[in-house]
């Protein structure tokens, strides 16, 4: 379900240019609403749900409408980003609250060296149509070539 901004915790992350939930959101929704100072999501119908701007905003001021696989009706969920996890929580209907902590990363910064191993590209690979060390992962010695008419 869409997020929200519920505006008595937001402050509009008065201390940056503009709010995080406006810099990280891929499909452009969170909005700076100048005459309140506060975040808004300009078009919840568009939101790809992924929660980005949940998990990083510094006031844990947006929330989710969750599904019912994940929360029950009449539950609310809110998020809370330390160092290196991220805590849900739960709060349902009856007032029982659970909790689930979640690492923010499962490798540490850096540490991931995309191209290690492969060769570089050649001017025939940038012409061709495969894609980088295709066969290798398909696991077979080459790709197939279509045949000319």
């Amino acid at each position: 379900m869409p997020s929200y901004v519920n505006p008595d915790k937001c402050d509009g992350c008065k201390a940056l240019d503009r709010p995080a939930c406006h810099y990280i959101c891929p499909n452009d929704l969170m909005h700076l609403d100048k005459e309140q100072g506060k975040s808004i999501n300009i078009e919840p119908d568009l939101c790809w749900e992924c929660y980005a701007c949940v998990k990083t905003c510094p006031q844990s001021a947006i929330d989710i409408r969750a599904y019912a696989d994940i929360a029950p009706m009449g539950a609310s969920i809110t998020s809370l980003r330390g160092t290196d996890t991220i805590m849900w929580t739960v709060k349902f209907r009856d007032g029982q609250i659970k909790r689930f902590k979640l690492p923010i990363r499962s490798t540490p910064w850096g540490s991931i060296v995309p191209f290690e191993g492969m060769p570089d590209p050649t001017l025939d690979d940038l012409k061709g149509q495969g894609l980088c060390q295709e066969a290798q992962f398909l696991g077979v010695p080459d790709l197939p070539k279509p045949a000319l008419a």
